[in-house]
């Protein structure tokens, strides 16, 4: 496989979506949502710190989630994850492995897990393509969130 140097803006197309080993199928686009939940704290301050002081609250993060959901159109020839795939899956209640990575770099996902299948949805209008979204949320922990694994190259300074 011969080495491309990427520069410019990323290509959405180089960026893949997999699930249970197999690409998102005619997949024509996927965003992925990392969630921080928080809690306020408000504290009194010291008492040499001015009144304006305790109007403001601190932050404490208490979890983090991930939710992906992919768009993709329906093809009756389809060897990847399409729609047929992710219902079977879907309908077994159990979760799936996901991994998100670059095209040709399938051995260094920069992220990787389980997670289940929260929705999927399909759309078929008349004298149109039939579509599919569907909607994943992580089961626990991720066991890989690497972002060395994401090309960037260095910028120059002058």
């Amino acid at each position: 496989m011969a080495t491309t140097t990427k520069t410019g803006y990323c290509n959405g197309s180089d960026m893949m979506v997999y699930v249970n080993g197999k690409a998102v199928g005619h997949c024509t686009s996927h965003t992925t949502t990392m969630t921080s939940e928080t809690k306020d704290r408000a504290v009194k301050p010291v008492a040499s710190a001015s009144i304006s002081a305790g109007l403001w609250k601190g932050k404490g993060i208490t979890g983090l989630s991930i939710s992906i959901s992919a768009e993709g159109l329906v093809f009756y020839g389809e060897s990847e994850a399409g729609y047929k795939s992710l219902l079977a899956a879907w309908k077994s209640g159990k979760s799936v492995e996901v991994k998100c990575m670059e095209r040709e770099n399938s051995d260094k996902p920069y992220m990787k897990g389980q997670f289940v299948i929260a929705s999927l949805e399909r759309t078929d209008p008349a004298q149109d393509d039939a579509t599919y979204t569907v909607s994943l949320e992580n089961d626990g922990e991720p066991e890989i969130i690497d972002e060395t694994a994401i090309t960037e190259t260095p910028q120059t300074t002058v």
